[in-house]
């Protein structure tokens, strides 16, 4: 046995089918060895060829949030597995089992300068869990299985550094056995829940803020808002676990957010932050907050925090229950659900009310539309800007749909390559990648990779030839936008030149048909839709800050004989401002 074929043995072992990625020269002995595991047909692994490292670290990222199980990427040296670094810090982030084949030039020009040289094991430490480099055969099986093992059991990037000679060389050592790890659950300290529990028993008010850390814990968590009365908001990362079959629910807080959780948050006693790092402490009160997670380093670090809980959501839930007396005032909740109701009424929903008619289309009813059409367990995956705000406003979790983004490192483009993680894991179901002209454009080449192994994938493009979260940023700040315009292209004709049908959508009255179309067809299809430009995400709670740098930014564009776009961004807008 060659040592490309030990290492591509303890993956399968390991239960890998996938490995995406680009071959090249110091790859090459991985990519063969993987080849004759027959593919995953036979019981062996499949290569998975994208266009782009990038989308290939993206793609095993979505593979391994959804399945929870290790997903494998590769880059072959230098250049090769530096593209993968960006898609591996979204994974690292987002808690994603995922493992790095990063190959390297020959160990006998390693720190010569050699051609391609680069220094994998150093680059991709602070975007991984553990980074090692692979130097003698002898050394590797330890390494893959200690890089496997970090992967599943920590939830982040494992990275291998294999110099491309010696994965040619003759190993005389067996594959290690492998033992799947069973995850366990961490229970909290007495002392820490019963400091909860007082904390909870003592407050008249009580607010939750959720988030993905509350994964399996939803109807625990619900009966617990029960119990003491409290409205429950949520992360972006929250929704999908949380907000479904939820009678207090009040939505999100933030830049994107909707509905009364801000509210929520600002006017209870005592803020129970579960499962969260929420990392914008702007939107965090100045409040009483108890804060509980499995991950103690992340207690505390975000706001301050009275009363630290070092465990799982669902074991502390479990064991608080019985310390709780029932709140008998619900005038707090009833207040908030009664606010929540009536900003979604007057805010969100004004957006897609009597909106098909409306030309360019309104992005927010195109994420309606789409949200009333799509299967009852579609995955989503949506584009790091202003396709966050739509799918986070408007497409609605059930327990069964999945809504994957780059919610925690905030890359563009990443919602093509997640839709070929998502498909691939689950290739019977269906996949909608929401994506802005801007972040398909910067990886346009992975709709080759769809075309080429024909991926069911639907991708809904939101087309108004601007970067329309980066605009409002500069208005928010006081600046006129510059810089934010993207050429106009016709994205649908570009699929069809590839093979994939392209669907355009110019008028709101078609989208329902457009929908339809897309998803009867059983292969790839691109639906184009031409979106308003000037349609901005207003978050649900403005402050004067807001206003002013708008104001500011919208007096500066007059001044600089841009009136009438002052004009048509007011009539885009201002019938959605909220209404308290």
């Amino acid at each position: 046995m060659k040592l490309a074929e030990q290492i591509v043995a303890q993956l399968q072992a390991a239960g890998v089918r996938r490995i995406y990625g680009i071959v090249g020269d110091s790859l090459n002995p991985i990519v063969d060895a993987v080849r004759r595991t027959g593919g995953s047909e036979k019981g062996g692994i499949d290569w998975v060829h994208v266009r782009h490292e990038e989308a290939a670290a993206f793609a095993a990222a979505a593979d391994a949030q959804l399945t929870g199980e290790l997903a494998v990427c590769a880059g072959s040296c230098g250049p090769g597995n530096l593209h993968l670094i960006n898609g591996l810090y979204d994974a690292n982030r987002s808690h994603a089992p995922v493992l790095a084949i990063a190959s390297h030039i020959p160990t006998s020009q390693i720190g010569q300068a050699y051609f391609q040289e680069t220094h994998p094991d150093r680059l991709f430490t602070e975007c991984s869990v553990y980074s090692e480099m692979i130097s003698t055969p002898a050394q590797s099986p330890r390494v893959v299985a200690a890089a496997i093992q970090h992967a599943v059991a920590l939830g982040g990037v494992s990275v291998i550094t294999v110099p491309g000679d010696i994965t040619d060389d003759e190993v005389a050592v067996e594959v290690p056995l492998h033992t799947p790890t069973v995850p366990g659950s961490l229970h909290p300290a007495p002392e820490s829940l019963q400091a909860l529990a007082d904390a909870i028993n003592e407050a008249d008010k009580v607010a939750i803020f959720a988030g993905a850390g509350v994964e399996g814990a939803h109807d625990e968590v619900v009966e617990l808002a029960g119990r003491i009365n409290a409205p429950i908001g949520h992360s972006l990362r929250g929704k999908d676990f949380i907000q479904y079959d939820n009678p207090y629910d009040v939505g999100m807080t933030g830049l994107l957010g909707y509905g009364a959780a801000a509210a929520g948050m600002e006017g209870a006693d005592l803020l129970l932050l579960l499962g969260t790092d929420f990392p914008y402490d702007q939107f965090l009160p100045d409040t009483r907050t108890a804060q509980v997670d499995r991950h103690a380093e992340k207690l505390g670090r975000r706001t301050d925090v009275d009363i630290a809980v070092h465990g799982d959501v669902l074991p502390t839930v479990q064991a608080l229950m019985p310390l709780l007396k029932k709140k008998r005032s619900d005038r707090f909740l009833k207040q908030m659900l009664k606010k929540h109701h009536r900003i979604v009424d007057k805010g969100t929903n004004a957006y897609t009310r009597n909106a098909a008619s409306l030309t360019p289309i309104h992005p927010e009813y195109a994420a309606a539309v789409l949200d009333d059409m799509a299967s009852q367990d579609a995955v989503f995956t949506a584009d790091t800007g202003m396709c966050n705000v739509w799918t986070a406003r408007y497409i609605t979790p059930n327990g069964r749909r999945r809504l994957i983004g780059s919610f925690l490192h905030g890359s563009m483009a990443n919602a093509l390559p997640h839709a070929i993680g998502a498909q691939f894991a689950y290739p019977n179901r269906q996949v909608i990648s929401v994506s802005g002209d801007g972040g398909l454009s910067m990886l346009l080449g992975e709709l080759l990779t769809i075309a080429t192994y024909q991926l069911p994938v639907k991708v809904v493009v939101f087309n108004n030839s601007t970067l329309g979260m980066v605009k409002l940023e500069m208005l928010v700040n006081g600046l006129p936008s510059s810089g934010t315009d993207v050429p106009v292209a016709n994205y649908a004709a570009v699929a069809e030149a590839i093979g994939i049908k392209g669907i355009r959508v110019e008028r709101g009255e078609d989208l329902q048909q457009a929908y339809a179309d897309a998803f009867a067809h059983n292969g790839p299809v691109l639906v184009e839709i031409i979106t308003d430009p000037n349609a901005l995400s207003i978050p649900p709670d403005v402050t004067l800050d807001q206003v002013y740098g708008f104001a500011t930014a919208m007096s500066r564009t007059v001044l600089n004989q841009g009136a009438g776009e002052v004009v048509k961004m007011a009539r885009s807008n201002l019938r959605n401002i909220p209404r308290g």
